[in-house]
């Protein structure tokens, strides 16, 4: 008898934040159902706390090999400080990369764009890379037009906004929107990035692939911009697989929102990069209040610092049985939850697109980088959402998220929409579905030499 044929091997490399790392793990998930053994690469700071996270849920997943590798930072800087962290990731990833690929003859790597430095493995190691959109097709596409926004006038070689426009492709944003120019928490932050945006576009060309967490239908003009693009969205794992979460899950809100009436409950979370300042916690929280809606709120350990633990603690008394505030939560179960009625969200794109799948109308409130863009396709294009608007001091008051409450869960137009929006995803991962033929053509693509 003949031996098996060795398992296809490939390695999987996310950039080092949580919203990065679910969908590449829920892509890996996939390709290990298709026969695939996965080497899964994290940092050192970030893979103790995914194992940790992984076994609450149970074994980790077979197939799949954690490998951790140092960031270059120092112990004592901030980790979750990703504009200091883009700066220097390439200089203390490549070598190992690099001697880890000869090592186990790995053939293909899925990189991350945000880690598309690592399509010069093609030169060093001659790996064959698939670079994976953690983002829209539009904002890949908007990424790729950074050099023409520069050489128009529209933002500088530094990443400064100098002319304020709405800027194509699709959805148009405005200029101070642009994902590269909000993500920098100061000048230089801002320069490294912008810089790091204009050096990699030059390595594009050499992706054999851009896997994108969208689906053909939700982006058809964006998708036509990027010709070697394989839109296999949405992309979700088995709720009983572990995918990679940098906290643990509070499950106890599940046998709560049991308790709730149908399409009730709203839903707010933020994210895992998202800081709110004491104005803006307080408003938030009294607009729930406000509301007069039972909700699940999502405050993370780091999700604001200036809070007064009484105050905190005061307020959760205070809703108790009306509302439930937890560390971090099962996203996806609760999306598709009845009792769900609307979500409360920063327009991270694994939330919208999680939001889409569930058919679940939007509160949209970005924060920074691509949320700007993926805002306005929520509010204008597929028109499933609203806008919180906030005032001259930027925060967004009680009074409007009451107010955009009301509106939203008494426009039906809207909750339509929605449920249109999630009939066309759930068809395009189904079996002939537009993303399912083109996640066959990534598998048969992965399995050449």
């Amino acid at each position: 008898m003949a031996a098996p044929l060795p398992k296809p091997h490939v390695m999987v490399l996310p950039f080092p934040a949580q919203g990065h790392v679910i969908p590449l793990m829920e892509l890996s998930h996939r390709l290990v159902d298709y026969g695939f053994k996965i080497d899964f690469i994290n940092t050192e700071f970030n893979h103790d706390r995914i194992l940790k996270s992984m076994k609450n849920k149970g074994a980790i997943p077979e197939g799949i090999h954690m490998i951790s590798i140092p960031d270059g930072m120092d112990p004592d800087d901030d980790h979750t400080d990703i504009g200091k962290m883009v700066g220097g990731l390439s200089a203390a990833m490549l070598s190992p990369l690099e001697e880890m690929i000869r090592t186990k003859k790995i053939k293909w790597v899925i990189a991350d764009v945000s880690m598309s430095w690592a399509l010069e493995l093609t030169n060093t190691v001659g790996v064959r890379i698939a670079l994976f959109s953690t983002y829209s097709a539009s904002v890949f596409a908007l990424r790729m037009k950074v050099p023409k926004l520069i050489e128009d006038g529209v933002i500088d070689e530094s990443g400064n906004v100098k002319v304020h426009e709405m800027v194509q492709p699709t959805p148009p944003i405005d200029s101070y929107g642009i994902p590269w120019a909000s993500l920098g928490s100061n000048p230089e932050r801002r320069r490294v990035n912008i810089q790091n945006v204009i050096r990699t576009n030059r390595l594009m060309a050499l992706a054999e692939a851009i896997i994108c967490n969208t689906f053909r239908e939700l982006e058809p003009e964006a998708l036509a911009l990027l010709p070697n693009a394989l839109p296999v969205g949405p992309l979700v794992a088995p709720m009983s697989k572990a995918t990679g979460h940098f906290w643990s899950e509070d499950l106890t809100c599940l046998a709560w929102l049991d308790t709730q009436a149908p399409s009730s409950v709203m839903y707010v979370a933020f994210g895992s990069s998202t800081v709110f300042d004491a104005t803006r916690f307080h408003e938030l929280a009294n607009g729930l209040t406000l509301s007069g809606r039972p909700f699940i709120w999502v405050v993370r350990t780091n999700f604001t610092k200036e809070i007064e633990e009484d105050w905190f603690n005061q307020f959760k008394r205070s809703v108790d049985g009306k509302g439930m505030v937890v560390s971090w939560a099962p996203q996806q179960r609760i999306l598709s939850h009845p009792s769900v009625a609307c979500f409360m969200t920063h327009c991270g794109w694994n939330s919208t697109i999680e939001g889409v799948l569930h058919g679940v109308p939007f509160l949209c409130c970005p924060y920074f980088a691509d949320q700007f863009c993926n805002q306005s396709y929520v509010c204008n294009v597929w028109k499933t959402g609203l806008k919180l608007c906030s005032n001259e001091q930027g925060v967004v008051t009680k009074e409007e998220i009451r107010d955009k409450v009301a509106q939203l869960l008494g426009d039906e137009d809207i909750k339509a929409r929605a449920i249109t929006w999630k009939n066309k995803a759930c068809a395009s991962i189904r079996e002939g579905g537009s993303s399912h033929e083109n996640f066959l053509r990534l598998v048969n693509l992965l399995q050449e030499g």
